[in-house]
């Protein structure tokens, strides 16, 4: 046993040139007259704690080269395999690389106590402990390493392709939370098979229960489909404008496993289940290439047609002058006579979708109509009605008075 002890200071000493560099100062700089001193062989039958004094300082030994060196031993690492990734075109290498960065110092200094314990005698029994608590560490260890590279892949594809405006954008947070639930189910099933339990044992027992599960869980499960259907189909992205069905509006702030939420325009903020979501009819007003406006300019009975034919030529022409209508189509014409107007259709796209610009657009383009009206001696016309009353009531209402009976004045 002792051998192997040796050996491994061995080891460590050819790795660490710095200790065989010191005992040999050690022995340059003793004195020549005085004799060098002899190592007192009792020392190594000392015990303390009940290990011998060997033990114990190979232990140390190897505790405080981990502790010392991991950081070093990591940095060049990962150094050396960064400049060697560099040459492949794949950009995501480096934040892989820095993501198993902290996975791995932990690892190393796991290891570095795994080896201060496992070199010093002790039970049996306890060494297949220390030994089933070191693999299931490193299992824990390796989980979180994939978790983390998950994560760093998912904020390289986000950001590319929050670039490129692209529906997927959105639902980037929620394939990261999906892959790393799986990542996370199997870590855990190989860590119940380290510990010895039989996995088809437990996806048995599983499925005995599983129908009770899925009964008990069926919103979930079912919300959960609709989350994928979501992700497939790609109705809409984080920050769009989304109508759902006839209920309601709002722009979409996150999408999640089991629900969505959107905020409203009176700022409350609603959570819809992804099952119920992707059953409904969703307009995702966020998706138009360009806004309409469709009104009607009413002017009043009094205006000759000439002037209504000239009204409706000067709509047209301040449409096609302005920039910020598409001039795709464009529809002007008098189109109806109204019950208190004549009735202009006007008929038109602006080229942004934004709510506030698109507003702000309509707003010029009505002033200038009004101008265009205004400068024809024409009127806009307003909701009006005509009464004729006929009779005594109608004679009383004028001020006039004559006998009962005699309507030959006529109605008023």
């Amino acid at each position: 046993m002792k051998s192997i002890y040796w050996r491994c200071v061995t080891a460590l000493t050819c790795l660490l040139g710095s200790f065989a560099a010191l005992r040999a100062d050690e022995i340059i700089i003793v004195p020549e007259a005085h004799e060098l001193p002899v190592e007192d062989p009792s020392l190594f039958g000392t015990q303390l704690l009940g290990f011998n004094i060997e033990d114990l300082m190979l232990s140390f030994s190897i505790i405080l080269v981990t502790i010392l060196f991991r950081g070093i031993i990591i940095k060049r690492t990962f150094n050396a395999l960064d400049k060697w990734l560099q040459k492949d075109r794949f950009e995501g290498d480096h934040l892989i690389l820095r993501a198993f960065q902290k996975p791995a110092l932990t690892f190393l200094l796991l290891f570095g106590v795994y080896l201060s314990i496992v070199v010093l005698p002790l039970d049996h029994r306890f060494e297949e402990l220390v030994e089933q608590v070191f693999r299931l560490s490193v299992l824990v260890i390796f989980t979180w390493g994939l978790m983390r590279v998950t994560d760093a892949l998912a904020y390289f594809i986000g950001s590319k392709i929050k670039d490129k405006r692209s529906t997927l954008y959105g639902f980037v947070p929620l394939i990261r939370k999906s892959i790393n639930i799986t990542i996370v189910l199997i870590g855990a099933l190989l860590v119940v098979d380290n510990l010895g339990y039989s996995i088809g044992g437990i996806i048995a027992t599983l499925g005995l229960g599983g129908a009770a599960f899925a009964f008990a869980a069926k919103d979930s499960i079912a919300n959960f489909y609709g989350s994928l259907a979501l992700v497939l189909d790609r109705p809409f992205k984080v920050g769009d404008w989304i109508q759902v069905g006839d209920k309601l509006d709002g722009n979409v702030e996150a999408l999640g496993l089991r629900s969505t939420r959107v905020r409203t325009f009176p700022k409350t903020l609603l959570s819809i289940p992804n099952n119920v979501l992707a059953n409904e009819t969703i307009i995702n007003w966020s998706r138009m290439p360009k806004r309409r406006v469709k009104q009607f300019v009413g002017i009043s009975y009094d205006t000759d047609p000439d002037t209504v034919a000239l009204i409706v030529e000067d709509i047209r022409t301040l449409l096609k002058e302005d920039e910020s209508i598409q001039q795709e189509f464009i529809l002007v014409n008098f189109t109806d006579f109204g019950d208190s107007s004549l009735d202009i259709l006007v008929y038109y796209f602006t080229k942004t979708i934004e709510w506030l610009e698109h507003m702000d657009v309509r707003q010029r383009i009505n002033i200038k109509i009004m101008k265009a009206i205004k400068a024809r001696g024409a009127t806009i016309a307003f909701p009006s009605r005509s009464l004729y009353l006929e009779g005594s009531v109608a004679h009383k209402l004028a001020g006039m008075s004559y006998p009962a009976g005699d309507d030959s004045m006529g109605p008023i």
